[in-house]
């Protein structure tokens, strides 16, 4: 077994089988989720519990973060028994959260003044390649943090990636997730224009999966439109979420800002639901 202690924060769709992987690649886990029932599978697996950030810090060497956004990160740090005021020195925090890179440039600088470490280290690939340990890592942070880093991301994904300091993973996964916003919108905006004019949409997915504009995306979120099964992978929610934050970031171009309304507008009605959702808000 791997003597390097592993703590994990957040037990979500894409936190459970990456913590899973850890597990399996020999490192002692133990993980804190504030919804104690989504702690079951890992204790059954071999993981160990705590009750607070601030403990799980305090008995691991690296710590993951993997939850939905800026408010919760900033309670991991600042809130009660929280990550910030323990009195740990030479821990590894990474953030594989999709946030902002202001936040991670916050808490970069707080972790450092208390002599820890920290990179954002944000993924692309949903809960599959999270299985596989297929994912793109994109990392953000001092090459010193980067290179301790790399052992434990390794397990994770099929690229790990150092683009730069701080902020600049979560920089990059925005850019990546506007990309999807667009691929999501123009397939079901396609699909429409397809049945609307009569053409079977199986026969529009196995046309356009042998295009040269075939890809996994489109496969994958192709069956789902053919087999009405909107169930979440990645909830539309979190690409009104990114789309928000790309925004803030500067984004203002023409596509981003067609994309960005749809989204918004379908977040309330659609919210909950897979990414791919939003053909029903463009369809109604």
């Amino acid at each position: 077994m791997n003597k390097t202690t592993i703590g994990w924060i957040g037990l979500g769709n894409m936190g459970i089988p990456l913590s899973q992987r850890l597990l399996g690649a020999g490192y002692p886990v133990t993980v804190y989720n504030r919804s104690k029932e989504k702690e079951t599978a890992l204790r059954a697996a071999g993981a160990a519990t705590a009750t607070t950030p601030a403990q799980l810090i305090r008995e691991t060497d690296i710590l993951f973060l993997m939850v939905s956004d800026d408010q919760v990160i900033r309670d991991l740090f600042t809130g009660a028994d929280g990550l910030l005021g323990t009195k740990t020195t030479g821990k590894l925090i990474i953030n594989m959260s999709t946030v902002s890179p202001a936040i991670s440039r916050e808490f970069a600088a707080a972790c450092a003044h208390e002599g820890n470490e920290y990179i954002d280290a944000p993924v692309s690939g949903s809960v599959k390649q999270a299985q596989e340990g297929q994912l793109v890592i994109m990392v953000g942070g001092t090459t010193a943090a980067y290179e301790k880093a790399t052992p434990v991301l390794q397990p994770l994904g099929k690229l790990v990636l150092h683009i730069g300091d701080h902020g600049a993973g979560n920089t990059a996964k925005l850019a990546i997730n506007v990309l999807l916003g667009f691929h999501a919108q123009g397939l079901a905006e396609a699909t429409i224009f397809a049945q609307r004019h009569g053409i079977d949409t199986g026969d529009f997915m196995t046309i356009m999966n042998n295009s040269a504009l075939g890809n996994v995306f489109g496969k994958i979120k192709g069956d789902a439109i053919i087999g009405g099964n909107y169930k979440a992978a990645f909830a539309l929610k979190h690409i009104a979420k990114d789309l928000r934050l790309a925004k803030a970031e500067g984004l203002d171009t023409p596509l981003a800002a067609a994309a960005y309304t749809t989204f918004q507008q379908a977040e309330a009605r659609f919210g909950e639901e897979d990414i791919i959702a939003i053909k029903k808000q463009l369809d109604s």
